[in-house]
């Protein structure tokens, strides 16, 4: 290929970008959400969703593809999937961990187009509201006394929920039985009594709100609105949440990455959107294109070394 052949192509690239960019979108827009419908990242995938098509002029439309914690579809994604923006996906924070607990084709660095940071989940332990454990304190003294006994729920193993309980057990210095139970059943499942507590997402407020659980902690940042101490406040040095963000495949026009970025930023700033952070309980994680890329270098360092004091590092999906 001549230089001169080289730059008409450069340039043809560049014109057929601007266009794409100009024109975009002119159909609905699918977003993954790698987890079961029905669960809090579903609620708010599908409300968040609603608002953004406002900002974008075309439907977008949410479709459930649960699988490896949550890593499976924005993986079959990158994989499949065009770089044309009418394809994107929810990415947890488990997409940074998975790669380090075993082994995957894909890269969470190379193989994405990072768009934007949305939010957060915070989580915590809760237990029945006439469950004898009053505090944290009261569940561990009956961890301490009956090693083995204390049973749990959390919906994925390598899942934040579960690192958090693994976290605390190992600076309690007790051992839980952890039951793995999906996201939508773990309500019943410490209603009937099959589990003692839960660690889940604090976006099961509405049990709160009816008196029938009690938060005993939450692992995050801040208090939620139940007032429950974080486990920071009680000394624990344990710091846990769940951000997340929207990816497309790798090689994405900067141009049709902003203008998403763009649509999607005023569907933050929706006072409807600010209503269905309040329902679900959720922590605002706003990040910038550029800032949600650099963040993920950072926190694939962080997940690496997160995996090896609580699972270790190969510790599998399906324990």
């Amino acid at each position: 290929m001549t230089r001169k052949t080289a730059f008409v192509s450069c340039l043809l690239a560049l014109v057929a970008g601007n266009v794409l960019a100009q024109n975009f979108p002119t159909k609905p827009l699918t977003l993954i959400c790698p987890y079961p419908s029905g669960g809090p990242a579903d609620q708010h995938q599908r409300a968040f969703a609603q608002i953004a098509s406002k900002y974008l002029g075309q439907p977008v439309m949410v479709e459930n593809r649960p699988g490896a914690i949550g890593t499976l579809a924005p993986a079959e994604m990158a994989r499949s999937a065009p770089p044309d923006g009418y394809i994107l996906s929810q990415f947890p924070i488990t997409a940074f961990r998975v790669p380090h607990m075993t082994r995957v084709s894909w890269d969470p660095i190379k193989d994405f187009t990072y768009v934007i940071g949305l939010a957060g989940f915070d989580f915590g332990v809760a237990v029945r509201s006439d469950s004898p454990f009053k505090t944290l304190k009261d569940l561990i003294d009956f961890a301490k006394a009956n090693p083995g006994k204390l049973s749990y729920g959390t919906p994925e193993h390598g899942g934040t929920p579960h690192l958090a309980m693994e976290e605390l057990g190992l600076k309690a210095g007790v051992r839980f039985m952890r039951v793995r139970i999906s996201s939508t059943e773990m309500a019943m499942a410490l209603t009937d009594g099959r589990i003692l507590a839960l660690s889940g997402a604090t976006s099961l407020g509405r049990y709160f709100d009816a008196g029938a659980f009690r938060l005993l902690l939450t692992f995050g940042e801040r208090r939620t609105r139940w007032k429950a101490p974080t486990a920071m406040e009680l000394g624990l040095d344990i710091l846990s949440y769940g951000p997340f963000g929207i990816v497309g495949p790798r090689g994405m026009d900067p141009k049709l990455t902003k203008l998403l970025h763009d649509a999607f930023k005023q569907a933050l700033d929706d006072p409807e959107y600010d209503k269905l952070m309040i329902r679900l309980d959720m922590v605002d994680w706003y990040k910038s294109s550029e800032d949600y890329a650099e963040w993920a270098v950072d926190q694939f360092k962080f997940q690496r070394a997160l995996i090896e004091r609580t699972i270790g590092l190969g510790g599998g999906l399906t324990r």
